[in-house]
């Protein structure tokens, strides 16, 4: 079945997973769903053999480890060889780095899926035309619908992880989207999907749950 649908990149397909198909409402906070997305840049640059992150150690947090770049030449994807501009000369720290490079990483990436034809814009006028509301929907379904097939399969054995699916669920697990998978067992399949993300590369657990740490902080913050 999803054999024939191309794979996006990991932001993508998280950026579709965090968003209601019908709305386009997203399905938790903004700044929540940026960070995941930083994240997601990160582990696809990783993955590519892009960056590498300090051997993770017992003297400090994971999400302590600095980034270093490995491949430093642009590949042609503005978002991707944004972030490895921003690696090249500072080799900075994990968890900052989620934070400052997610600042904007939420409009840039749905201004991307648009460019690219997967989201259209949409404007819904209310009150007699008095109130615009702005929305982005997917102008196929196929692409959110894969995208959760692929984690579903994962989850109930039907298909083995890849690198690219094993990160997935590991991010969908941290920014608490598995409800909206749509299968019964949300709490069973939270499980499943952090179990399937325990087996991926050191580093990209390290990222993951940096992910997971940046957003609690804006949990804290907000009862600051």
């Amino acid at each position: 079945m999803t054999a024939s649908i191309p794979r996006l990149p990991l932001r993508d397909d998280l950026f579709l997973l965090g968003h209601d198909d019908d709305t386009g409402h997203p399905h938790v906070h903004r700044q929540t769903l940026a960070l995941g997305l930083a994240g997601a840049v990160l582990i696809d640059l990783y993955l590519a053999g892009r960056v590498n992150l300090d051997p993770n150690d017992d003297t400090r947090p994971a999400s302590h480890q600095r980034i270093h770049p490995h491949i430093d030449r642009p590949v042609g994807d503005l978002i991707a060889d944004a972030a490895t501009a921003t690696i090249r000369h500072t080799h900075p720290p994990l968890r900052g780095w989620l934070r400052g490079f997610s600042d904007d990483l939420y409009d840039r990436t749905r201004a991307g899926l648009a460019a690219s034809g997967i989201l259209r814009h949409h404007t819904r006028r209310r009150l007699g035309g008095l109130l615009r509301a702005d929305t982005y929907l997917p102008t196929d379904t196929r692409w959110a619908v894969v995208a959760r097939s692929r984690l579903r399969y994962l989850a109930t054995g039907r298909e083995q992880p890849t690198n690219h699916s094993a990160a997935l669920a590991g991010l969908v697990a941290a920014l608490g989207l598995t409800h909206h998978l749509y299968l019964d067992d949300t709490a069973t399949l939270t499980i499943r999907l952090k179990a399937i993300a325990a087996q991926h590369y050191q580093p990209v657990r390290d990222i993951t749950a940096a992910v997971d740490a940046a957003i609690g902080d804006l949990a804290t913050a907000a009862y600051r």
